[in-house]
């Protein structure tokens, strides 16, 4: 009896993970959708793809884009052909309690070499969508002393008028 309950529980178990597993296929097949819909320009399934209060964090520290917003920047990049390309070469996902709601982070090869994204999406009707995406260049730790002086007096210029 004691082994029957063992099995039953390992049974429950795996098929727990699975479930989970399933849904972290679901989340990176649509990741990587996405990143492929802009590599082709495709700008109506990028954006079919986002909550319609999306956020797009990108690289530039003014780039806090809504959903709205981000549509007029990106639209003449789309409209050109070509957009950008992004490639995961890794991904994490996780999964909140919820199950509505789940965060991921993901290194990239772009065309401005190793990139992190990392955002949050969310569940609704059956469907996971991307709510806030964050994207940031790698920058090797022993090259960040270099970095902060090519960009030091446009920060500074941009840090007082923040502060204002």
């Amino acid at each position: 009896m004691k082994n029957r309950c063992l099995f039953v529980i390992f049974l429950l178990t795996v098929g727990a993970n699975h479930a989970q597993s399933d849904e972290q296929q679901r989340i990176n097949t649509l990741l990587d959708a996405w990143h492929l819909a802009a590599a082709q320009a495709d700008f109506d399934g990028y954006f079919s793809k986002m909550t319609q209060d999306a956020v797009f964090i990108g690289t530039d520290a003014m780039e806090n884009w809504q959903n709205k917003d981000f549509r007029a920047f990106s639209k003449p990049y789309f409209d050109r052909g070509k957009a950008w390309s992004f490639t995961a070469v890794q991904r994490n996902i996780y999964l909140g309690d919820s199950g509505n709601f789940a965060w991921f982070d993901e290194l990239l090869d772009t065309q401005m070499e190793l990139c992190r994204g990392s955002g949050v999406l969310r569940k609704t009707n059956g469907q996971w969508k991307i709510a806030h995406y964050v994207l940031s260049i790698a920058v090797p730790n022993e090259n960040v002393e270099e970095l902060i002086q090519i960009k030091k007096e446009k920060d500074s210029v941009l840090l007082l008028q923040l502060k204002r």
